[in-house]
């Protein structure tokens, strides 16, 4: 089977047939909650648990759910996914973080359990920077002016069946965050989306990542837990639905720039203010690294800017339809 099918199987609610009654079974370390692996093969329906080296494998039908063991790495039919905190061994027991099971792997595994997603037809499509901020530079242009043909891109597909559209930037215009919260939040019963592309000071980083905020107690990626992560987002409402639309979208991603051989960074999650007050399910996207000599010349590309435009799309059709399966 292609990674095509194989990742349109774990966005389908093939899923929502694994759920048992099972119940996961918790284990405290240092104060902090897990579940065991074996509780989590139950209650999802699983029939195979296998161990190869670090690296420890669920199986059924065409489903595939992997942990690496003592990495922050999960990958359900190959998409990856980084996690609140490593995979655990102790008393011959591998364990993961409640929260990545409740906040990740559960809203993935069972969308039908997403009960504030709602059915929607309002896109809130975000293109990072414009006006006095650039955003990344390069030689070939900025991330700005690639952010909002990316954006148009987007906005006419998505009209053109029908959605209502709504662009925090049409121009090379510079809000603030709290202006593109602000106009996100005007509308109920919308997604929001929010489109980048990358830069870094090591030119060999490259590939695409997706990004939701972090849940309540979980640190932005690349730190570690401050205080105030502690604190509730109003995107936090949302933890579930993010989840399952970074998805939904990164999935479709992933599978079109694979031809471009672009690789996948994966779906991760940061404090990023734009994403903290959305109400609405919102993901802010990174289309590839400005920075990288090779991945800049495919950003300057319109097939390529097509492509990123088109795999949003694509994947915003893929969540409505398993929201309006799970409506059924």
């Amino acid at each position: 089977m292609s990674k095509l099918a194989l990742t349109l199987v774990l966005f389908t609610f093939l899923f929502s047939m694994l759920a048992s009654q099972a119940a996961l079974e918790t284990k405290s370390i240092s104060g902090k909650s897990f579940i065991t692996l074996r509780s989590i093969k139950s209650h999802y329906g699983f029939l195979k648990m296998s161990l190869s080296e670090n690296k420890i494998t669920l199986r059924k039908d065409k489903v595939k759910l992997e942990f690496i063991i003592g990495s922050g790495l999960c990958y359900m039919n190959g998409l990856k996914f980084s996690l609140s905190s490593a995979v655990k061994s102790s008393g011959g027991r591998y364990l993961v973080s409640d929260i990545d099971v409740s906040t990740m792997i559960d809203p993935v595994l069972k969308p039908t359990f997403i009960s504030t997603a709602k059915s929607f037809n309002t896109v809130i499509i975000d293109a990072g920077h414009g006006g006095k901020d650039a955003g990344a530079v390069n030689r070939l242009g900025t991330e700005a002016g690639y952010n909002l043909k990316v954006a148009r891109t987007l906005q006419a597909g998505l009209k053109s069946k029908g959605f209502k559209v709504v662009m925090t930037r049409e121009t090379d215009k510079y809000l603030t965050l709290g202006q593109r919260v602000a106009i996100a939040n005007r509308y109920p019963n919308a997604i929001f989306i929010s489109i980048h592309f990358n830069a870094a000071s090591n030119t060999l980083a490259k590939g695409i990542e997706t990004f939701v905020l972090s849940p309540v107690g979980v640190a932005g990626y690349g730190r570690g837990v401050k205080s105030s992560d502690y604190k509730t987002r109003s995107g936090n409402h949302q933890d579930s639905a993010n989840i399952a639309l970074a998805t939904a979208i990164h999935g479709r991603m992933k599978e079109r720039v694979d031809k471009y051989k672009v690789p996948d960074r994966g779906i991760k999650r940061a404090r990023f203010s734009v994403l903290s007050g959305i109400k609405n399910p919102a993901i802010l996207i990174e289309g590839g690294f400005m920075s990288n000599p090779t991945e800049a010349k495919l950003i300057d590309d319109k097939i390529y800017q097509s492509t990123i435009a088109t795999a949003i799309y694509e994947g915003i059709f893929r969540y409505r339809g398993a929201l309006n399966a799970a409506k059924r």
